[in-house]
């Protein structure tokens, strides 16, 4: 035989058999799983049947469950199939559940029935992360991002989709209407099959234009005019110019460590509500004494910026542009200089434009500025194209210019944000594959996002720290 190394005999028997803790290194990842959830105190996070009962069939410890979702999701492998068969020939899975080898409904049914517990888990280790001092920086960005349903396109609908889909069949019928009586006027064997045909292919199309109807009643019911047949929770959302049926799941990432220190799982598809939600989350689970959130422009909105002003956290939001008449005209809002000591504005052309009148729209107290001269001025041209250019200003104003003055000052900190928040989304997806999440309904959804968090954290913090200094943290 040639030079090569050389395996064991399978059939070759041992006089002492190996241990199994002996194929697992020290430095393995799998024993951080191991000891991180062997500290938990699992009835106090909410996991059911921590007490056996005295009665009936013996089930699975929720820790052994556990160890093998979070073993399982920090090594791209969500389904409770796939986590069955991995449990009867993986050895790191052998030795984490001391071979046990539960079946995929007892597995499936253990993240079904703990869903608040594993969220509960994942929110203990950004507490283990917060006591290894890993945000001594108390700077996190927050953003959001779409993630796929399990629910085709054609499942779901829209108001425009409805008209659409009910438009494209009555032209079906239309056109099918008209063979159909081009065909009994010309009278063959072919024309007869043809005609079995098309009546068969109307009935179909009236029996689908029926059930449409049906749901556009039930679509009609919903508060945001859609419905979603596989996932009822799922929804149409626009994601970088193309339309996904899905979930906007908004992260805060620490901006030194790249950590997820709060998410959440949202079906709404428009981020302006969830800068303040998400930001009062950071700051409890950091329990930072002055913590400074970045944004981008799809956050900005007044009502959420005074939130978190008066929840003591800084936040840096650029506005978004707002061009309105900008092609026609050359001066644009930041041109007119506000004067708090005569609470008036000056334009380009130091023209005084004093407050005329208070109004309130949408729950917002709102000012209005003006100026009478405007017919005669110079400027008015490159200014307004109306009768006089008007400006209005929120009653906390100060708090949007304060902030203005904040992101001048640090022009670097969109860049910050940049680098940050998009490297968490970029590695999840990327672990989640091209399906996405694999449950569905809002709740479910959020448990498995909460496992893909978790597994992230844990990854994340394993590099940093290393696998035995971890460890000793854990049990410290």
């Amino acid at each position: 035989m040639k030079r090569f190394i050389e395996g064991e005999g399978r059939n070759q028997s041992t006089l002492f058999p190996e241990l199994l803790d002996d194929y697992i290194a020290e430095d393995n990842p799998v024993r951080v799983i191991d000891v991180f959830v062997d500290e938990l105190d699992l009835g106090q996070l909410g996991f059911g049947r921590v007490d056996p009962k005295v009665t009936g069939r013996p089930a699975y410890h929720p820790s052994t469950l556990l160890k093998l979702y979070i073993y399982g999701y920090l090594n791209r492998i969500q389904s409770s199939r796939r986590l069955e068969r991995e449990a009867q020939r993986n050895v790191e899975l052998m030795w984490l559940t001391e071979r046990l080898s539960p079946d995929h409904k007892t597995i499936s049914d253990f993240r079904k029935d703990n869903s608040k517990a594993i969220r509960g888990v994942c929110r203990e280790f950004v507490v283990l992360c917060r006591r290894l001092n890993l945000f001594a920086q108390a700077l996190v960005v927050i953003d959001g991002s779409k993630f796929k349903a399990v629910n085709n396109r054609d499942r779901n609908f829209t108001r425009a989709k409805m008209k659409r889909r009910l438009a494209q069949i009555e032209a079906s019928l239309d056109r099918y209407f008209e063979q159909l009586e081009r065909a009994d006027r010309e009278e063959s064997e072919i024309n007869e099959i043809k005609t079995v045909s098309l009546k068969d292919k109307i009935a179909a199309l009236k029996e689908e234009m029926a059930r449409l109807k049906v749901l556009e009643v039930q679509m009609q019911k919903a508060p945001d005019k859609q419905v979603s047949l596989t996932d009822p929770d799922a929804r149409a959302m626009k994601s970088r110019g193309n339309g996904i049926v899905g979930y906007n799941v908004q992260t805060a990432v620490d901006a030194e460590h790249h950590l997820i220190v709060a998410h959440e799982v949202t079906n709404q598809g428009s981020d302006r509500d969830q800068l303040s939600p998400m930001a009062t989350q950071a700051d409890e689970a950091m329990d930072a004494e002055e913590l400074t959130v970045i944004a981008d422009a799809g956050y900005f909105k007044r009502e959420e910026l005074l939130s978190c002003h008066e929840a003591g956290i800084t936040a840096f939001v650029p506005r978004s542009p707002n061009l309105g008449n900008r092609t026609k005209i050359s001066f644009g809002r930041r041109d007119f200089r506000y004067v708090p000591e005569k609470d008036e504005y000056r334009c380009p052309a130091n023209e005084r434009l004093i407050w005329r009148m208070t109004s309130e729209e949408d729950g917002l107290t709102l000012h209005r500025y003006w100026c009478t001269n405007c017919q005669t001025c110079t400027l008015k041209s490159q200014c307004t194209t109306g009768k006089e250019r008007r400006v209005t200003r929120w009653e906390h104003e100060a708090i949007l210019e304060a902030m203005q003055e904040r992101l001048e000052r640090d022009p670097q900190i969109m860049r910050v944000r940049r680098q940050t928040v998009e490297h968490p989304y970029g590695t999840l997806k990327a672990w989640m594959g091209s399906t996405h999440f694999l449950t569905r309904t809002l709740s479910r959804v959020s448990t498995e996002m909460s496992l893909h968090v978790l597994a992230y954290n844990l990854k994340r913090v394993m590099n940093i720290l290393g696998i035995k200094p971890l460890i000793q943290a854990i049990q410290a």
